[in-house]
């Protein structure tokens, strides 16, 4: 369904023994959008993301990803979407490009050298390729999940703090290249991110978590209107002391 939106999410629910980490959300993300989802540590952020990509299963709700229900149908979708954290290891003995060819070939990537060399290019890894995963610093490991997440073009790209560890310079580059290629592709992204500069220049659009709901939505601009603050980062505050004060 080629109209249909890129996500949508409806009454969702993840329950373990003993907490709720998501409690009821729903939201759409319309195709080509960049949606950030926001909270402190512990809202569902995470885990919602988990769900979206089919690696955790919901206690109740639905999921719809670019028009396929994922809880029926995912492995009709999940060639065309990704997902990059710098908190989950790639295999630490092999080389940055027996990782990068691993992953092209899970995913039926036509031309893997082409592509590996371009990734390496645009993300300065050139230099990393044949170095062992195991011996890149911690923000080496960041660029190399993030090449790892775009090999297959996805249609629908979900990053985990996609600049953690990463030096300013560097981090306003991969930005800049999130920007671009999304502009070029047409591509849908979900962000989950702690950075409040990064969530304002590549978001068009904040769900704000708190213990596994959604308590505010829009755009940033409007958030930082709506809550009479001067910046994202003071709504982001104010929200997550209030869950504070209320626990």
């Amino acid at each position: 369904m080629p109209d249909a939106p890129a996500v949508e999410v409806d009454s969702l629910v993840k329950r373990y023994k003993r907490a709720t980490a998501v409690d009821g959300v729903s939201f759409t993300v319309a195709r080509g959008a960049c949606v950030a989802l926001l909270g402190s540590n512990g809202a569902g952020k995470t885990t919602t993301l988990a769900m979206l990509l089919g690696l955790v299963a919901p206690t109740s709700g639905a999921i719809r990803v670019l028009g396929e229900d994922m809880l029926r149908h995912r492995h009709r979708v999940l060639g065309r979407m990704n997902f990059s954290s710098p908190y989950v290891d790639l295999p630490q003995r092999m080389t940055v490009r027996q990782n990068l060819d691993v992953y092209a070939r899970l995913y039926d990537v036509a031309d893997v050298r082409g592509r590996i060399a371009m990734l390496a290019r645009d993300l300065r890894l050139e230099p990393l390729l044949d170095r062992a995963v195991g011996r890149l610093s911690a923000g080496q490991k960041t660029r190399v999940a993030l090449a790892k997440a775009l090999l297959n073009e996805p249609e629908l790209l979900l990053l985990d703090e996609p600049t953690a560890s990463l030096d300013p310079d560097t981090a306003d580059g991969v930005r800049g290249y999130l920007e671009a290629w999304r502009a070029r592709s047409s591509a849908t992204i979900v962000l989950a991110s702690h950075n409040m500069a990064e969530v304002e220049r590549l978001a068009s659009d904040v769900l704000m978590m708190r213990r596994g709901r959604i308590v505010d939505r829009g755009p940033p601009r409007d958030l930082i209107r709506r809550h009479g603050r001067e910046t994202l980062e003071q709504v982001f505050l104010a929200i997550a002391r209030e869950a504070e004060a209320l626990q």
